[in-house]
């Protein structure tokens, strides 16, 4: 048996990014380092966890990719579910993510906009599906 226990972000500054996902999105911290190159939020039954660069190198001796607001977005979104997608949207947006895409309804009635993080991944903001 295996169970989805975190992702894992590789960002700048955990602190801020954390900031960004308590203050637009209302997650609770769960704690960050006190080295500030690691920390998780309360976000439900899988973690959202933040690893700074420095510490996501010296895991992966061969590097990475790193996300950046100025370039296309990875193939990956994670998907926060409300419901009130326009006004979580209007929240992040005004605490420094960029607008990917309008909130639209798709045909099965779900709500969904994309936007970016202030680290540049791609967040799904979506109604739950019924």
């Amino acid at each position: 048996m295996v169970k989805f226990g975190y992702t894992l972000l590789y960002v700048s500054n955990v602190t801020r990014s954390i900031e960004f996902y308590e203050q637009a999105f209302g997650f609770e911290r769960k704690f960050i380092t006190p080295e500030n190159d690691y920390g998780e939020l309360l976000s439900g039954e899988t973690t959202i966890s933040f690893v700074s660069k420095e510490l996501a190198n010296s895991n992966l001796k061969n590097g990475f990719i790193e996300s950046s607001p100025s370039d296309k977005p990875f193939g990956i979104e994670l998907a926060l579910v409300t419901d009130n997608v326009q006004a979580i949207v209007d929240k992040a947006i005004a605490l420094g993510g960029l607008l990917t895409e309008q909130p639209i309804q798709k045909p099965w009635g779900q709500t969904v906009a994309y936007i970016r993080d202030i680290d540049g991944f791609l967040l799904e903001i979506c109604t739950p599906i019924t």
